[in-house]
């Protein structure tokens, strides 16, 4: 949390402001003092729904993006499992070296070790592309779990679980980025993250209480390679949107599509960032704002 707090301190005072339509409200506010003219407004300055039910929609729209849009569900079920999977991991790291080898808790903690080391790797190379990283990584995570099983025995040597946790760490970060970008939502892509945070929580909180006894039940190796097989199937999931993504996104109500950009193209009409810089009195945002 201390950790979190400063990073957000950080971010508050030093990242630009990205989102659009906040860009054209300053830049409105601006040319209202310098023209002392008050026709230069935005949407959101002249949206006058009461603040409650403004909150309402913003409170209910990541549950019907979560529910109506098959995208947002995907993510949300692959990101959860794969957040369960991860720390499923961690639990049965001290079950195999504290349990069965009997390795102290500060020994058992340097095996962590090669999983942080993908993690950083991961992170430094991630492009900023989307779903092409994410058809390439997901086999990371399953490969390292059965990596993980099967050299799991107390009897082997100790290297074999341990990086086994590289390539587990390096596809998680991986497949983080690329999930995040590909939300296809502009607006409406901070709902669709937060039904995607608030589902990959709640799973992500409740498979930490059944991992022991799972583990127990199982056996090490048969556990670990049920976590395999379960990220192995869900590597279907970025190859289904690489066939019918853009069908998808065609029928939504809420994800854009290529299509719009043809037709603004085939109508003559200025695209988003020309209307931006346009020094019209009208400033509008790049998508217009939908109730839901």
């Amino acid at each position: 949390l201390i950790l979190a707090f400063v990073v957000w301190v950080l971010i508050t005072f030093t990242v630009p402001e990205t989102y659009a339509p906040t860009i054209l409200a300053r830049r409105a506010a601006k040319l209202r003092k310098s023209t002392a003219d008050p026709s230069h407004v935005t949407e959101q300055d002249i949206d006058m729904r009461p603040l409650s039910e403004r909150l309402g929609i913003f409170l209910i729209r990541p549950f019907q993006l979560l529910f109506r849009e098959l995208i947002v569900f995907l993510i949300s079920i692959y990101m959860s499992v794969l957040y369960g999977l991860l720390y499923m991991f961690f639990v049965a790291f001290p079950i195999i070296y504290q349990k069965r080898k009997g390795y102290s808790a500060s020994s058992t903690g340097l095996m962590f070790i090669p999983l942080a080391v993908g993690v950083l790797l991961s992170a430094a190379c991630s492009p900023w592309a989307r779903l092409v990283p994410m058809m390439l990584s997901c086999w990371f995570i399953p490969m390292g779990l059965f990596i993980f099983a099967w050299t799991s025995y107390a009897d082997l040597h100790w290297a074999g679980p341990a990086f086994g946790g590289f390539p587990v760490g390096f596809g998680f970060i991986f497949l983080y980025h690329s999930a995040n970008n590909y939300h296809s939502y502009q607006h409406q892509a901070a709902s669709a993250l937060a039904a995607k945070t608030c589902i990959r929580s709640f799973w992500g909180a409740g498979v930490v209480l059944f991992t022991e006894q799972m583990y127990d039940r199982l056996g090490d190796q048969w556990a670990s390679t049920l976590l395999a097989f379960i990220g192995l199937a869900c590597c279907a999931i970025p190859f289904l949107f690489w066939v019918y993504g853009a069908r998808i996104r065609q029928r939504s109500k809420y994800a854009y599509s290529g299509d719009d950009e043809d037709e603004a193209a085939a109508s003559g009409s200025s695209s988003d960032v020309e209307k931006a810089k346009a020094p019209t009195n009208a400033l509008e945002p790049t998508r217009t704002f939908e109730p839901a």
